[in-house]
């Protein structure tokens, strides 16, 4: 691994040196995210591999190129999981997801909104900044950052800081048991729903409303979902329709992502009222999270998500030109551009991923 290293070093100082943009890649599954790669690639596959791995500490080290398959197997043979839930989105014509573009993407799948999100799991990370330097931040513990942690920072980055050479991430053991149960409820009523029963002592561990159909994810322990059951009533799914429900939704798999609209993903607060736009909507984390097949312009769209007390991500599209990500403010846009300036001087990484600025 020591040469592996070594390479992508040289090849992070020779770009640096001419100011030529590089593009950090790792299996691909997500090149549609953020705004259009471009530069010279840098394949991270080649610096892979499971570091440590304490089943009895819940926590696991790996470098940035081990495929995301590989690393959930070795959890799931010690049953334990990223709680996180990533999606993988390794579709035909591109490679299997890696960590280190799970931690960049920053994305997280249904559990997201009991479990927490990617960054809540990072505990520590290696990075390779643009004058070819490997920097350490944080450790394999949860309490092990004095000021600014850095690490977490890394997480929905998108490679625009420097190669995330290696991570640690907290790991959970895997629920016992999991039911899904079936609503018949408009979108009005169906969030209200989720909304008060996130105020009761549930185990609900995911959620998912379209077209006038909610269903609910419970795990934990045989008793506590038989008792939740009781409780919430509804239609209860059997065990292997439900396990495909909730992959489909993770790995965008079912029908509603299939359609050619740009799709957007509004991140708003979850009690928000539902969101009065054109096209179609799937939503899910309890509220917090309203996916959106629209044609509607981008202005409406992200003014919708903002009078909501959210933003709007465009997620995929063939035409981008508006822009990814929601505009950030001055204030925040010059944070930005600082943190860029201290890790990536000569601004080789993934120009453009984020904002046109950097």
């Amino acid at each position: 691994m020591q040469a592996a290293l070594q390479s992508l070093a040289e090849q992070v100082r020779a770009a640096s040196e001419r100011r030529r943009a590089l593009c950090l890649r790792g299996g691909g599954s997500k090149d549609f995210y953020g705004g259009e790669p471009r530069g010279e690639r840098v394949d991270t596959r080649g610096y892979a591999g499971i570091v440590s791995y304490e089943p009895s500490e819940l926590v696991v080290t790996a470098r940035c190129g081990t495929p995301l398959a590989e690393l959930e197997a070795a959890l799931g043979e010690r049953g334990q999981m990223l709680a996180f839930e990533p999606p993988h989105f390794s579709a035909a014509g591109t490679g299997a997801a890696t960590l280190g573009g799970c931690v960049a993407a920053g994305l997280s799948g249904p559990r997201r909104a009991s479990a927490g999100a990617v960054r809540d799991f990072v505990l520590g990370a290696k990075l390779l900044d643009g004058r070819g330097r490997v920097l350490a931040f944080g450790g394999e513990v949860m309490k092990n950052v004095a000021g600014y942690d850095v690490s977490r920072l890394l997480a929905g980055s998108l490679g625009t800081l420097g190669v995330i050479l290696e991570v640690s991430l907290k790991v959970l053991p895997r629920p016992p048991a999991e039911a899904t149960l079936r609503f018949e409820l408009p979108q009005d009523r169906a969030i209200e729903s989720l909304n008060r029963w996130a105020g009761r002592p549930l185990p609900i561990s995911a959620s998912k409303w379209r077209d006038g159909e909610l269903l609910v994810r419970l795990s934990g322990a045989p008793s506590a979902l038989r008792a939740a059951c009781d409780k919430l009533g509804g239609e209860r799914l059997d065990d292997p329709q439900g396990e495909r429900v909730w992959r489909a939704l993770r790995e965008h798999d079912e029908p509603f992502f299939a359609g050619d609209a740009p799709l957007w993903r509004l991140a708003v607060p979850s009690h928000a009222a539902p969101i009065e736009l054109p096209g179609e909507q799937l939503v899910e984390w309890g509220g917090g999270q309203r996916w959106l097949r629209s044609r509607a312009d981008a202005a409406t769209v992200r003014r919708a998500a903002a009078g909501a007390g959210g933003h709007a991500t465009l997620f995929r599209a063939t035409d981008k030109s508006a822009g990814a990500f929601a505009p950030l403010p001055a204030v925040l846009l010059r944070l930005h551009g600082a943190l860029k300036q201290a890790f990536d001087p000569a601004g080789v990484f993934n120009p453009g991923r984020m904002y046109p600025d950097f």
